[in-house]
């Protein structure tokens, strides 16, 4: 099924869909801000390796940095889906998207808990600095379960976090996550860690694979 396919099914009818359509345009917590002014995004693609064609997911992209960057690096056989709340900054991200030729970038407007593409079609899912954020509104266990739903046996979940220590940059400490504390969350959902890469002074990143019939799909180096 194709993506417009897609936006023509029955989801769209649903009950799902009649309460995005109810959303407000206040911004979520964070939105504006990003912290891929804050990493070492060589350090990021490194540990990444997308390989062109893959489908993958931003989620809680704000205004798009990541996903854009993903969008170059994946190619127009590729599909990113930027996810966000905030409807200002996803028309920002449309319109940069359109202008710069990044015909391979869908921004959907929808809540973390509420994604609207199809169960088993991502390759790789991401979160930057959002899942903090989630916890702390209490909306952690909708969105990993999405995340879960959306991603294929054997693909891969991202997460990039600030190290729980003082800032600034970053939240404050109290709601920082470290990887353990990350991994405990996102076990619940099918999900075993592979590896875990500082991405410079503030951040890092920790990778997982989701398991396939009840065993860890190891993910091939490509």
């Amino acid at each position: 099924m194709t993506f417009n396919e897609f936006i023509n099914t029955e989801f769209w009818k649903s009950e799902r869909h009649k309460d995005m359509e109810q959303m407000t345009t206040h911004k979520p917590p964070g939105a504006g801000k990003s912290s891929y002014d804050l990493i070492e995004p060589g350090a990021l693609w490194a540990a990444l390796n997308l390989p062109p064609g893959i489908t993958f997911l931003d989620l809680g992209c704000g205004q798009g940095n990541y996903a854009l960057a993903v969008a170059d690096r994946i190619g127009p056989s590729g599909v990113v889906y930027a996810v966000d709340l905030w409807e200002e900054g996803l028309a920002e991200l449309k319109a940069r998207a359109a202008r710069e030729g990044r015909t391979n970038l869908k921004a959907l407007v929808a809540g973390a808990g509420q994604v609207p593409i199809e169960s088993r079609c991502v390759d790789v899912g991401f979160m930057a600095t959002v899942l903090h954020d989630l916890v702390e509104a209490g909306t952690a266990a909708g969105a990993l379960a999405e995340v879960a739903r959306v991603i294929k046996p054997g693909g891969r979940l991202a997460i990039v976090e600030f190290d729980k220590v003082d800032g600034p940059p970053g939240p404050p400490r109290h709601i920082r996550l470290d990887p353990a504390e990350v991994e405990t969350l996102v076990a619940l959902y099918g999900f075993a860690r592979q590896q875990t890469v500082k991405l410079g002074p503030y951040n890092y990143l920790i990778t997982f694979g989701k398991i396939s019939n009840g065993r860890i799909t190891q993910i091939p180096t490509l």
